[in-house]
């Protein structure tokens, strides 16, 4: 299962993996109980776990950063219906978050989540290192398009001077053989006129 594919649903406890989407809903599957099910889009909200972020004193940062802290600590997880536990767990483990922001239930939820994380062997820290390479893959693919489209642009331009520059040689030289044929014709004219006198 991959962490790109956890989503949380409003009005639904617990987490979810996407299994399909749909115009008017998505398929999921809980983490909780493996059961799958259609859940509608104008009832629920999805949130998918990677693009949310937690407030801290300084900037925001992704949620996933706060597991890693929790994956990295010696700390023992703390039943998520402990609020003070909970509270104090994360005191120690995260302590930039900033804790008049991020709400009690909110500190529950990451508890819980990291649980669902646990028995179901879910990397995320792999997935985020994943998600880095994707995205500097993507940078490169952009790069080199936008050079591909610069050369192309470069090319077109060059194709466009010597079509112009053709063009107007083209006229030069009509212009020379309209000018040539004209005093050909007067040549020939004043000729004629002399054999008649």
């Amino acid at each position: 299962m991959e962490y790109s594919k956890l989503i949380s649903v409003t009005g639904m406890g617990g987490l979810y993996e996407l299994v399909g989407s749909k115009s008017d809903g998505a398929i999921v599957r809980s983490l909780e109980d493996k059961s799958t099910k259609f859940v509608s889009s104008r009832s629920h909200q999805f949130s998918h776990l990677e693009s949310i972020e937690v407030y801290t004193v300084k900037e925001n940062v992704n949620l996933v950063e706060v597991f890693k802290a929790m994956k990295n600590s010696a700390e023992p997880i703390p039943d998520h219906k402990d609020a003070k536990a909970v509270k104090s767990y994360f005191e120690k483990v995260f302590p930039e978050l900033d804790f008049e922001r991020v709400y009690g239930s909110d500190m529950k939820k990451m508890i819980r989540w990291y649980g669902f994380f646990e028995l179901n062997n879910i990397d995320f820290e792999k997935t985020t290192a994943a998600t880095n390479e994707d995205v500097s893959e993507e940078a490169e693919t952009e790069q080199a398009a936008e050079t591909r489209q610069a050369e192309t642009a470069k090319e077109e331009n060059v194709e466009t001077e010597v079509n112009t520059a053709k063009k107007v040689a083209d006229k030069k030289s009509a212009e020379a053989d309209a000018k040539n044929a004209g005093e050909k014709k007067k040549s020939s004219a004043k000729k004629t006129g002399n054999i008649g006198d």
